[in-house]
């Protein structure tokens, strides 16, 4: 076993690495950029090594200065985490000839296995059910035209060294296919440095399913079950599970046999995944394998038991297995929601800034489940525009899929975040769809849910009793609050009801409420009758006091959370996807504020906002010109996103405010219209 190890990675992953090292005894290394200086990895590792600027190509992507970082502190191995230089078989190979232990697979499988065109190859030779299409190299968008129509259309057009939804199209027409070979060639030279593309038949509303495969030094391979990825936007997961809803016990048996035989042709010795896409008939074909630890290990952890980085770095230390294929057991059922910063309500621009407040919900039991969060962030932590977005990795886990979803569920309504917006309303509102309940999903399922993008759930009527029960709530223990302050007015004798009239979803509804007064830090029992949501009175259990942004309650037998921030008029609150301004006041304000009238419309602005925090990459306009509406304005770039500005209107340019490589912030002007 090793006594010292490199994590050459950050954030998430870094710190998962950390624990499980932490765990074993063995002595950890951080290293970082200037971004990542203060970050919680830094903090939990024994040791930390400055590698140089944030820009990873300045840090993390230096071979150089992450092996000198090693040899300096005396690691004996390093874990390159995922991302960054985890495939790169360039790296294992420094790595080897300084003396140090690489905790991954042999560079012969990360060659192999990173090019889509080669793997292919190997997996026909293996067996595995593979995709129908052309794996040789196609010289232009006439051949490529005349292969889409022999494979049959839709067909699928990738980069053979693509990876991140890049350098993929999907043609249905020969016109497509000639005019997304170009495009998917041209993205493919630019982002991987290889322009070689190959076509595969298109499987219409797949579901993403893949196999946890954990070999080592000795020959033994094994399956650990598999993962539903479906829940997709722009080619990267956002839900994931373990097991899946939808195959059964004879193709997860079938797809587990294939990915190790897969997995032995490489002689791979390390944990992998082999990604499969399965049609409605639990038909599967071969999609790539990833030679490294996914993003997702988590969901396989908690239903077979084993540390995936533990076994890693077993592995790479030169020891067997512990178990065989017999031993692997799957228990529960686990789901994963990635927590991004990024704002949903604005077609999911990155969201960079400092967590000014960040609270985690506390790990462990929680409703008919458990929760784990997998994190790299802490409050007044900063999300960087120079790396992905994460913040964080929520799991539920639960005898059932039904009960892990709802664990999930109320972690996330547990999560507060503020200083930038994160993807939680998003993840709710997907974890509460009814179709996603079903198991009823495919790599198409937030296209087809959410085709105009996200713009907040419709409240149910659940959603509507308590939020109007936490509004009066809050107002009656701040207008107590105000009064004892003001020392001018006394409170109303408890148990004496208070009447009030709530605004929510613009809908107003009467609340009669009795709220006795409790010792400090004391739970408050209130009684609350709302005849318009609920014919009955209604207890409600609460600790909330004013100051804290998280309402947690009990109505009647049903525990919520509710996200809470006092609003110039009113309170906003948040439950799942769900989230507006409920206004509370007495029944004559409230038939005053129905006779007002509502705010119109202005006229569009002239001004151009940057729709996200960023870099400016370009500008492609100047004073005096005149632009047509849709022409290009700038390049804002962020967090790997690169965010065309296009003008909005036909006009002339009356000045620009920005130039290439200036940093701005979301909503900053950036140009101005005559």
């Amino acid at each position: 076993m090793f006594n010292k190890i490199l994590i050459a990675n950050r954030g998430e992953i870094a710190v998962r690495v950390i624990k499980t090292c932490q765990r074993l005894g063995i002595e950890t290394v951080a290293v970082y950029s200037e971004a990542d200086a203060d970050s919680k990895a830094v903090d939990m590792a024994d040791e930390a090594v400055f590698i140089g600027g944030s820009p990873p190509g300045e840090s993390y992507l230096v071979m150089d200065k992450i092996i000198e970082a090693a040899l300096k502190t005396g690691a004996e191995a390093i874990h390159p985490g995922f991302g960054f230089l985890s495939e790169n078989p360039k790296f294992p190979k420094a790595l080897e000839e300084a003396g140090l232990a690489w905790i991954g697979p042999n560079i012969h499988a990360i060659e192999v296995m990173g090019d889509k065109i080669t793997s292919k190859k190997f997996a026909v030779e293996a067996g595995v059910s593979t995709v129908p299409g052309h794996m040789g190299l196609i010289e232009d968008a006439e051949e490529a035209v005349k292969i889409a129509t022999e494979i049959g259309f839709p067909v699928m057009i990738k980069a053979s060294a693509g990876g991140g939804g890049k350098g993929m199209r999907i043609a249905y027409s020969p016109t497509e296919t000639r005019d997304g070979f170009k495009s998917a060639r041209g993205e493919a030279k630019t982002s991987f440095g290889d322009e070689r593309i190959f076509i595969e038949k298109f499987i219409e509303k797949p579901r993403h399913i893949e196999i946890q495969v954990l070999g080592d030094k000795h020959g033994n391979v094994i399956y650990l079950g598999e993962r539903e990825c479906s829940v997709q936007r722009r080619n990267q997961k956002v839900l994931e599970e373990a097991p899946s809803p939808f195959i059964d016990k004879a193709t997860r048996e079938a797809m587990g046999a294939q990915a190790v035989a897969l997995a032995k042709a490489v002689d791979y010795d390390s944990a992998g995944t082999v990604e499969f896409i399965v049609d409605k008939d639990q038909n599967f074909f071969f999609l790539e394998m990833n030679t490294r630890l996914q993003v997702e290990h988590p969901v396989t952890e908690l239903i077979t038991g084993l540390d995936l980085v533990e076994q890693m770095i077993r592995v790479a230390a030169g020891e067997e297995l512990p178990i065989r294929q017999k031993d692997v057991k799957l228990n529960g059922w686990a789901v994963e929601a990635r927590l991004y910063a990024e704002d949903p309500y604005r077609g999911f621009l990155p969201s960079i800034g400092r967590l000014k407040r960040y609270s985690e919900p506390t790990e462990g039991p929680l409703g008919e489940g458990s929760l784990r969060i997998d994190s790299g962030v802490r409050e007044g932590d900063e999300i960087s525009l120079f790396y992905d977005p994460m913040i964080a990795k929520v799991i539920g886990y639960a005898k059932t899929r039904e009960a892990a979803i709802d664990t999930l569920l109320e972690g996330l309504d547990r999560y507060h975040v503020e200083g930038l917006q994160s993807n939680a309303p998003f993840l709710s509102a997907c974890l509460d769809d009814a179709d996603f309940r079903k198991g009823d999903i495919h790599t198409g399922f937030i296209d087809e849910h959410f085709p105009d993008g996200f713009h907040g759930s419709v409240p149910t009527d659940h959603q509507l009793k308590i939020m109007t029960a936490t509004a009066a709530y809050i107002h009656t223990k701040m207008v107590r609050r105000a009064q004892r302050t003001s020392g001018r007015m006394t409170p109303p004798p408890a148990p004496h009801p208070e009447e009030w009239d709530v605004r929510i979803d613009g809908r107003w509804f009467p609340v009669e409420i009795s709220l006795p007064e409790v010792a400090s830090g004391g739970e408050g029992v209130a009684t609350i009758w709302m005849p318009d949501l609920d014919g009955d009175p209604l207890e409600l259990h609460s600790a909330w006091v004013p100051g804290t942004n998280l309402f947690e309650g009990r109505l009647g037998e049903e525990s919520f959370a509710i996200q809470f921030a006092d609003s110039t008029e009113g309170y906003w609150l948040r439950h799942r996807g769900f989230a507006m301004t409920a206004i509370v006041c007495t029944h004559r304000s409230a038939e005053m504020h129905q006779r007002l009238p509502e705010k119109e419309l202005g006229a569009s602005a002239k001004i151009v906002g940057s729709p996200m925090p960023g870099l400016v990459v370009s500008v492609d306009v100047a004073p005096g010109q005149e632009v047509k509406a849709g022409e290009p304005l700038m390049m804002v770039e962020a967090m790997k996103m690169e965010n065309v500005i296009r003008a909005e209107m036909d006009g002339v340019i009356k000045s620009v405010a920005v130039k290439p490589g200036q940093s701005v912030a979301a909503d900053e002007d950036l140009a101005e219209f005559e």
